[in-house]
């Protein structure tokens, strides 16, 4: 459920037209729905009401300061993987106690950063992370919350590289060791493990790779406790899909994955910990684009838009589908034809969809890309020196943009030239 809908003909964002937004900042832009967000941090809050939990937003998804401070106003806590996702969460005013610190590749300065601001628990990968945690701890004088990432080597049955819980991938340490590393810890004054994580990827569109993953911390959980650990807090990760495409099986529902954590995990009395990012953000935005030409190639047609690659990478870097549809909504009845809709980067990468079925347009015209708000604002560039591009929040019949787009003089300016060039 989203609240990106035909109104009159006209596509809206909640309350306001797309194509008035479009006239106000130009194209290409991001659009996100304040009340798509709530509903969907409401969703998970509501799936977990029986059980001790907090929902940490995995602000990788989407990470302006005014969506995290719509997510802090709800009681969200913050999954972070950065030193600057730290220092943005600290900005939108979640506290220390609600911040998660995620993340394979943790510095001395991100821990000394977060242990001097406070942190809910540091997540550990690895047993060098661990060794150099514990010495910058002690250097501060402080006790640092940790969990221990178990890969479980459970297959996500997701895309190649967002799959994060198979024995072959980077994220965490086997679940076979566990017992040994958690022993180390309680060795290592300036450590105090509180709990475990688990994450096993991103997409998952079935809630079996969970419940294998889950069967396995329960175990773990009994099995740690029996050895004397203080066992308190699972972190489950995030990682439940989207329906990126109208009319497909749509992934389990929130008060699905609720039911299911309750039933695998209710016993153990542990606080349960989950950070979904893609759930909450990736239906709440879309990206809005222009028609440059329709160019009629040798045996197919292309929309050339003003949007790109840089804008939104997902297609290129996953193959990843995202529903097209024009702002203006088509005539009943019209009838469709196949285009390669592409951006204009000198890159053939630069191809959102090949022969998609679309009503007949023309260069002017507006087209939306839906399920937009995870994974592509954030990983935007400014590859080919095109500007990134407006983010806008729409709040009922309101819009404010909370990321402008820069001038070409101020990315130009923020290089310096040395003297002796």
């Amino acid at each position: 459920m989203d609240h990106f809908l035909y109104r009159n003909g006209a596509l809206h964002a909640e309350d306001v037209p797309l194509a008035e937004i479009a006239a106000a900042v130009g194209t290409p832009f991001y659009c996100y729905s304040s009340a798509t967000l709530v509903r969907h941090f409401k969703a998970f809050d509501e799936a977990l009401a029986g059980m001790d939990h907090l929902i940490c937003y995995a602000m990788k998804a989407a990470s302006n300061q005014a969506i995290l401070t719509l997510m802090a106003g709800l009681g969200a806590g913050m999954d972070v993987v950065s030193g600057g996702e730290y220092a943005r969460a600290k900005a939108a005013g979640v506290p220390g106690d609600r911040i998660v610190f995620s993340g394979v590749g943790k510095t001395r300065d991100e821990m000394r950063m977060a242990l001097s601001g406070g942190v809910r628990q540091f997540n550990l990968e690895s047993e060098p992370e661990m060794e150099v945690l514990n010495a910058v701890a002690l250097e501060m004088g402080v006790v640092a919350p940790v969990t221990v990432r178990v890969n479980p080597d459970v297959d996500a049955r997701t895309h190649a590289k967002i799959a994060t819980g198979k024995s072959e991938n980077k994220f965490g340490i086997p679940i076979t060791r566990a017992r040994e590393v958690y022993a180390r810890i309680a060795r290592m004054p300036g450590l105090k493990a509180i709990g475990i994580d688990v994450h096993i990827g991103s997409q998952l569109t079935d809630l079996e790779p969970y419940r294998q993953a889950f069967a396995k911390v329960a175990e773990l959980t009994e099995v740690l406790r029996a050895d004397g650990h203080e066992i308190i807090r699972l972190d489950l990760g995030g990682g439940l899909g989207i329906p990126y495409e109208r009319g497909n099986t749509a992934p389990p529902l929130p008060h699905e994955y609720g039911a299911m954590v309750q039933e695998m995990l209710g016993h153990t009395g542990c606080e349960i910990e989950i950070e979904p990012g893609r759930l909450i953000a990736g239906n709440a935005g879309v990206m809005v684009s222009e028609v440059i030409y329709v160019k009629q190639g040798e045996g197919r047609d292309f929309l050339i838009i003003d949007g790109a690659m840089n804008d939104l990478i997902r297609p290129a870097m996953y193959d990843a589908h995202h529903d097209i549809v024009p702002v203006i909504e088509p005539a009943p009845g019209v009838e469709q034809q196949p285009y390669d809709i592409v951006g204009p980067v000198c890159e053939s990468g630069d191809t959102f969809a090949k022969q998609r079925m679309m009503a007949p347009l023309a260069a002017g015209d507006l087209v939306a890309f839906r399920s937009a708000g995870a994974y592509g604002a954030v990983m935007s560039s400014e590859y080919n020196t095109r500007p990134l591009i407006p983010e806008v929040l729409v709040q009922g019949d309101q819009f404010a943009v909370i990321r402008k787009r820069p001038s070409f003089e101020e990315i130009i300016n923020r290089d310096t030239v040395p003297e002796w060039v």
